[in-house]
């Protein structure tokens, strides 16, 4: 690691309600995983985790006026802010958990641009066992970020056997060469301006003010009246 390069940061959202859980047991796991491969390559990094419940009040009221609470705006700025993301959500009645889903809904579309993202599930059964790449996947194509080829899964058999661990590990290693190949930000400072962005949205390089409109243009000329 060159002097002063700022460590690499790895932000992990967790939808989990139970405690312990399972949920943020499978996000600790999987940033901790990547956080060892990234220092093994000679990176630092850090992480830090956005836990939803204790803040599912404010997206709640966020999702209903459309502006974000004070904690809903930090979490946002957290993500703005990482370099790449774990996000793992429980499943309920074979769907993403509702508290995960709203959370992503007051998110602007443009927040996560060719950002990396190990997507992870959990459930009390294997039968969910696709939701990660059935929901998750596409959920995240959307946002346009970048998943990692790998997902995860964990039903409560899982925990105790090896293969969990092995596709922990495989995944970790496949986010930690997307952060260090930096594809995400090469994609997204090559795309920027061609993307459409949220007016006075939250992603880094896509914020627009009022400062920014052209009071002076003729759409905006008409709409106050004058000829």
């Amino acid at each position: 690691m060159s002097l002063g390069e700022a460590p690499v940061q790895v932000v992990a959202v967790s939808a989990g309600t139970s405690e312990p859980s399972t949920t943020r047991m499978l996000a600790d796991r999987a940033a901790q995983a990547v956080v060892t491969r990234l220092r093994d390559s000679g990176r630092n990094a850090a992480v830090r985790v956005i836990e939803l419940a204790p803040i599912a009040a404010e997206i709640a009221q966020t999702l209903v006026s459309g502006l974000p609470a004070a904690a809903v705006q930090e979490a946002i700025g957290h993500l703005a802010a990482a370099d790449a993301l774990v996000v793992s959500t429980p499943v309920y009645k074979a769907a993403l958990s509702g508290l995960f889903k709203s959370f992503i809904d007051v998110l602007d579309d443009d927040l996560l641009i060719a950002k990396p993202v190990l997507l992870a599930a959990t459930a009390g059964s294997a039968r969910h066992a696709m939701v990660a790449d059935d929901h998750l996947r596409p959920l995240f194509a959307f946002l346009r970020a970048i998943p990692a080829p790998t997902s995860l899964f964990a039903a409560p058999e899982d925990w105790g056997a090896a293969d969990l661990s092995k596709r922990v590990d495989r995944a970790a290693g496949e986010l930690a060469a997307l952060i260090a190949s930096g594809v995400g930000r090469d994609i997204a400072d090559a795309g920027w301006a061609a993307y459409q962005h949220t007016f006075g949205g939250n992603a880094t390089r896509a914020q627009r003010t009022g400062k920014d409109v052209d009071l002076d243009s003729d759409l905006m000329r008409l709409a106050r009246g004058e000829a």
